[in-house]
């Protein structure tokens, strides 16, 4: 898929220099700031690409970069939160449409928030991914837990962007664990590119101090709240309390260990599949026989694996499952299809496309 982008600069409240990008059209979905970003080099990142290409394909996507990292103003004094809300209000403020999605990732979930709540008329659906409402020194409530997020600071004001490759590993390994070696190169890269080492730690630091956990429960915004079980970043718990405080909010338990989702995971298909719904995208995503089946959308992910010819023990690797796990549900999938076999089940979910004859 052919993917461009314009990128233009607004001006914050204090003065920085703010570098906002967008590609598509239709829909305009937001992502708030959050610790990583380089809008001009994600357009070649094998991490974020797929997220351009797929918010994209049938909407306007909308992100910037944060005060201090990637095309944004680097050198600033101010880098509290208190300025990432006002830089979140500037971007905003720019966008024509009375209304739009906004999108909030791990931090940009907080921000998100805050910005509904002073915004609501503006903000048509909520959707946060691996997010969370209290910082990792706010949630302490022990001695180790916050010697253990004072730590990470100075671990990254000691070891960001180096070339060692152990502290290339340990930041890799907390936001995609299971990515493969190209994407760990490249977001050990996205260090060195986005974000000097004192900037990363102070943003660090000022994100540990997040609490918006008590203004969640005054959201009146269709909200959607997806969370990886294995999140290696943001613990899993964090995303089951802001479900349980946004009122009438929508919880999607994603299988994977990954911070940031990648496309060749089965949890990707899941959250994009829900994102559209959530939005009111009607465009059919899975073949007839299996929404009538009523698949869930982990087993439709759980399917999809078998159309590639995976075995059972290739799909209980690929899924961190048991293959006894991964039998019992391909056994509930086939009783829900009315089938008795792999290749039954294949045949009765290929879509209409599939299905067509391909030219020569």
């Amino acid at each position: 898929m052919k993917l461009s982008q314009s990128i233009r600069f607004c001006t914050s409240e204090d003065g920085t220099r703010i570098a906002v990008a967008s590609c598509g059209e239709g829909k305009v979905i937001v992502r708030a700031a959050h610790w990583l970003s380089h809008v001009d080099y994600d357009l070649e990142s094998p991490v974020w690409r797929p997220w351009l290409q797929a918010l994209s394909a049938h909407n306007q996507f909308v992100r910037y970069d944060p005060r201090g990292c990637g095309l944004s103003d680097r050198h600033v004094a101010d880098l509290s939160i208190e300025a990432w809300h006002a830089d979140l209000d500037a971007v905003t403020a720019t966008i024509e449409q009375p209304s739009f999605v906004l999108l909030g990732l791990s931090q940009g979930g907080a921000l998100s928030i805050a910005y509904a709540l002073r915004h609501p008329e503006r903000v048509s659906h909520l959707v946060l991914l691996n997010a969370y409402g209290q910082g990792a020194r706010v949630r302490a409530q022990t001695e180790a837990e916050r010697l253990e997020a004072e730590t990470l600071v100075n671990f990254v004001r000691i070891g960001w962007g180096r070339e060692n490759p152990a502290f290339c590993q340990f930041f890799t390994n907390l936001f995609i664990p299971n990515g493969t070696q190209e994407q760990h190169r490249w977001w050990g890269d996205l260090e060195r590119v986005t974000a000097s080492a004192d900037v990363a730690a102070r943003l660090l630091w000022q994100m540990q101090g997040i609490d918006v956990l008590d203004l969640a429960v005054k959201l009146r915004v269709p909200t959607l709240i997806a969370h990886s079980r294995g999140d290696m970043r943001v613990p899993f718990d964090e995303g089951c309390k802001l479900a349980a405080a946004i009122p009438g909010a929508r919880f999607l338990p994603l299988e994977s260990k990954n911070h940031v989702l990648l496309p060749t995971e089965p949890a990707w298909k899941v959250f994009q599949d829900e994102l559209d719904a959530f939005l009111g995208d009607e465009r059919p995503r899975q073949p007839r026989a299996i929404r009538e089946a009523g698949l869930t959308p982990a087993e439709a992910a759980l399917l999809d694996l078998v159309k590639q010819g995976l075995d059972n023990r290739a799909i209980a690797q690929r899924l961190s499952k048991s293959v006894k796990t991964v039998r019992n549900q391909l056994s509930m999938i086939f009783s829900k299809l009315g089938v008795h076999s792999r290749s039954q089940a294949i045949v009765m979910t290929l879509s209409d496309r599939e299905r067509a004859p391909q030219p020569d």
